[in-house]
């Protein structure tokens, strides 16, 4: 994959199938090859939206959102966390952390969204219980709940709902995708969020209070 990325820093971008197990090993494997640094941040920012009502929403949509916002999160995690756990004393000061984005509609539902719903609370529950195991080795876990915001996902979305979501938000607008990133980054920071884990971050426009 050719990709531009500013700064200096090094970057390589990857293929990976998040809802495949093997293909995430495959992952951190090729990151090892390429990187010598221990792998101390991980942001799990894969996912999918697949809208049907309820009694129309079949088994293979429930599954395919599934298994790539939810199997997909735990995936990385786990691999993340192994990784991680096997640096040990090499960790940065300040610890490592691994952020997962979830949605705020984990916590406020609504029509037609059963399997994302489902997929983004069970990323939130996931989330806290491994930050309950990884804490004491100085990895941080933590959860990013976007609300509404410019992305590829939402132009899908027809533009009544859109409109009725912005209405329903006190900020009136939806998220420039930059300030999702910066709740993620600061999340990340070993020095602003060295002290939290367990969370999970709302950024929504106050859409849910």
């Amino acid at each position: 994959m050719d990709q531009s990325f500013a700064g200096e820093a090094k970057h390589c971008a990857m293929h990976v199938d998040v809802g495949d197990s093997s293909s995430v090993e495959k992952l951190f494997h090729d990151i090892n090859a390429v990187f010598s640094q221990p792998l101390s941040i991980v942001v799990n920012c894969a996912g999918i939206l697949r809208r049907a009502p309820l009694v129309e929403c079949t088994e293979e949509l429930f599954d395919d959102v599934i298994r790539v916002n939810l199997k997909g999160t735990f995936a990385v995690t786990r691999a993340a966390s192994r990784e991680m756990l096997r640096s040990g004393k090499k960790l940065p000061e300040g610890g490592a952390a691994i952020v997962n984005v979830a949605s705020i509609a984990a916590r406020r539902c609504t029509r037609a969204s059963a399997a994302y719903a489902a997929s983004k609370a069970g990323v939130v529950a996931l989330t806290k219980s491994a930050a309950q195991e990884l804490a004491a080795h100085g990895i941080r876990c933590n959860t990013v709940l976007p609300g509404w915001a410019d992305t590829a996902m939402t132009t899908a979305i027809p533009n009544e709902i859109r409109a009725m979501a912005i209405s329903e938000t006190p900020l009136k607008r939806t998220a420039k995708p930059q300030e999702i990133a910066e709740a993620i980054k600061f999340l990340c920071s070993p020095t602003a969020s060295s002290y939290i884990t367990g969370a999970a971050l709302e950024v929504t426009g106050g859409v849910y209070m």
